[in-house]
């Protein structure tokens, strides 16, 4: 875990000052005085723009010029901090990458804690303080927010939720029913990095090299396809269930078949020893950094041209198409030459992933 951002103090006022209260109190979350120095020395510097200095029990935003996408995701990972990631940079990553696969521009987030009593205010100051970068990052602001305070033993430290808005350019048509027989089937890069970096941290396992989260805001290369419309048909995420879920989604709600490349799917020889260990197959292991485009053919290599250009799609691949057959079923060519059925899970793989 890298080391954790220190809140100045030092100015800290009230009849029991926080200062003296290195750990979250029931008193965070009262709406008093407590709640307002919270606010003023952890949230607003970390996220502060004119909107949300405004203050008021809503923000108000400026009419949009197009179609309005909205989101929400809540967040409960563990551990809080992970390497290449935390807690922080996840809840603003989520939402950002969610509105961006519908073709979205993010601009607003919203940003709701759940605080369990006696959670250090070092570690909160560390989260808020890495959600902040990552929305300077992606180019939107946090322009509102809650804080809830619960009992200790009630929550496990920290919890997030973040809404988002975003605008849809009229031009713009993505979506996961509109997947057609022929389109090409492309994934960003390497995938199984987040949820194999919290697993390596949870089971203490060692490799190499360490295992990093590819946890990233992906709307700045999501922007870089929009001239490929009206040929770029649907953008995924492959976050929980992993790859085989996001596909196997788009083949039912498009009601086509989907058939990759077994060795086409690129995976670090880390990640794909880690799943060998724990007994976990990659292609099932969340994501949230990677995307999955579905794109008509003609236009299948220059998308991919440029997703490589973008740095956090060096590794991106062609992986297979979109056919007629077997309509609503993912299938995956094997290595020796056979044909799978890869079906979604029952249940979930790794719980507590975002």
């Amino acid at each position: 875990m890298s080391t954790l951002a220190q809140p100045d103090l030092s100015q800290w006022s009230c009849p029991l000052p926080l200062r003296d209260y290195p750990t979250i109190v029931m008193g965070h979350g009262g709406g008093g005085q407590l709640t307002s120095e919270l606010i003023e020395h952890i949230f607003v510097p970390a996220f502060r723009n004119p909107t949300l200095e405004g203050m008021a029990d809503s923000c108000v935003l400026p009419p949009p010029t197009g179609r309005l996408a909205f989101s929400t995701d809540s967040y409960v990972v563990q551990p809080l901090f992970f390497p290449g990631g935390s807690i922080g940079d996840l809840a603003v990553h989520g939402t950002v990458n969610d509105l961006a696969m519908s073709g979205a521009t993010p601009l607003y987030l919203s940003a709701g804690f759940i605080l369990e009593e006696g959670f250090p205010i070092a570690h909160l100051a560390a989260i808020v303080d890495r959600m902040g970068a990552a929305a300077r990052a992606a180019g939107v602001q946090i322009v509102t927010g809650d804080t809830k305070v619960v009992e200790k033993g009630h929550g496990d430290g920290c919890y997030i939720n973040t809404a988002g808005i975003g605008v849809i350019a009229n031009h713009i048509h993505i979506a996961p029913t509109l997947a057609r027989p022929g389109d090409v089937i492309i994934v960003s890069g390497t995938i199984g990095d987040h949820g194999m970096a919290i697993m390596s941290v949870r089971q203490g396992l060692d490799f190499e090299t360490i295992i990093r989260s590819d946890t990233a805001a992906l709307n700045t290369m999501v922007a870089t396809l929009f001239p490929f419309a009206p040929h770029l048909h649907v953008l995924r995420d492959p976050t929980r269930g992993g790859l085989a879920s996001s596909l196997n989604e788009i083949a039912a709600q498009s009601g086509v078949g989907i058939l990759i490349e077994e060795r086409a799917v690129p995976v670090l020889p880390d990640v794909q020893s880690a799943c060998d260990l724990l007994g976990m197959d990659p292609i099932y292991v969340p994501n949230e950094g990677k995307l999955v485009a579905v794109v008509a053919p003609q236009v299948a290599d220059a998308v991919l041209a440029r997703i490589r250009e973008h740095e956090h799609g060096r590794d991106a691949a062609i992986i297979g198409r979109v056919t007629s057959q077997h309509p609503g079923l993912l299938a995956a060519k094997t290595a020796v030459g056979g044909t799978r059925i890869i079906p979604l899970q029952i249940g979930e793989q790794i719980p507590r992933i975002c």
